[in-house]
């Protein structure tokens, strides 16, 4: 997420022609939305990181629904 912020951000300061970006050329935004794209796509699925949220959510679901289990069974003794 902090990857597509930064570029998304380059691409409006250069735009928008705000300091020095204004100077700067369009190819090294067109670089930054490319490296985005390769990362989203290729990188983070080759190192499992977009799994890796999705796991510590069910890992997170499967503790709260032992533990309301276990809360259960101790009020009925």
């Amino acid at each position: 997420m902090f990857l597509i912020i930064i570029t998304l951000a380059l691409a409006g300061l250069k735009y928008f022609e705000v300091w020095r970006f204004a100077e700067m050329s369009w190819w090294w935004v067109i670089g930054a939305f490319a490296l985005t794209f390769v990362w989203f796509e290729f990188i983070e699925k080759t190192l499992g990181l977009d799994k890796k949220k999705a796991h510590d959510d069910f890992e997170k679901i499967r503790a709260e629904r032992i533990k309301k289990e276990f809360e259960r069974n101790n009020k009925k003794r």
